[in-house]
């Protein structure tokens, strides 16, 4: 079927090649239309209200930011039935963590939130039946893990988690608030996190997934750009 997906950029807020979110929004808005039915549009910061009420799907990479007409268009945009997907810092929201948080499950108010650059070794959880996580067991990363996060992790789906200070940490999850669904990509720190062909298949199976599509939707677009050695 047609989709059209939103994709949300925010100001650059990091040294080079670091949280580059006008360069994923360029790379990924040619990738994405790429595939077959698919129309893309973009933002930067947040979207207009039209093209809220457009998507099908909406994808935030940027600095998050949260208050109550942002909360409002979020909440209608659910209740259509309608997708969102949050990469890594797009879950920051300061004081208001505690309302983003239930919409999208755990989201981070920097004061406290914890955080580690480095190699990251994702276990996917094997009791969850999930098709994003299917035939994923161990993944690795060189990126950054987020955790001490506000919200309560009981109401999501927890895919893949980081041992960090002897304890596991949801690091890629999903959410069905109502009619909608959410996932949710703490990697994305660095921008070669996303020539990752792994790190492709992951928040591509995300993106279908929040549109209710087979998560192999957008299969072809794994390879194009992608870093292989």
């Amino acid at each position: 079927r047609p989709l059209r997906l939103l994709l949300v950029d925010g100001t650059k807020d990091h040294g080079p090649g670091e949280h580059d979110y006008p360069a994923w929004l360029a790379q990924w808005s040619e990738l994405l239309a790429g595939a077959e039915s698919v129309q893309i549009e973009t933002a930067h910061e947040w979207p207009e209200r039209l093209q809220i009420e457009r998507a099908d799907a909406i994808v935030f990479y940027q600095r998050g930011s949260w208050n109550a007409d942002r909360a409002q268009a979020i909440d209608d945009h659910l209740a259509r039935g309608r997708g969102l997907a949050y990469i890594h810092w797009a879950v920051e929201a300061g004081e208001q963590a505690p309302e983003f948080a239930q919409r999208i499950g755990l989201a981070s108010n920097a004061t406290q939130t914890r955080y580690r650059h480095g190699p990251l070794d994702l276990g996917f959880l094997p009791n969850v039946k999930h098709p994003i996580q299917r035939n994923l067991d161990k993944v690795s990363f060189y990126d950054e893990s987020y955790w001490a996060l506000v919200g309560n992790a009981k109401q999501l789906t927890v895919l893949a988690e980081a041992r960090e200070e002897d304890a596991n940490r949801p690091q890629f999850w999903t959410m069905q608030p109502g009619k909608g669904r959410v996932f949710v990509s703490i990697p994305g720190h660095y921008s070669w996190t996303f020539d990752d062909p792994i790190y492709r298949i992951i928040l591509l199976r995300g993106i279908a997934w929040t549109v209710s599509e087979p998560v192999d939707r957008f299969n072809e677009l794994v390879w194009p750009g992608a870093r292989v050695e």
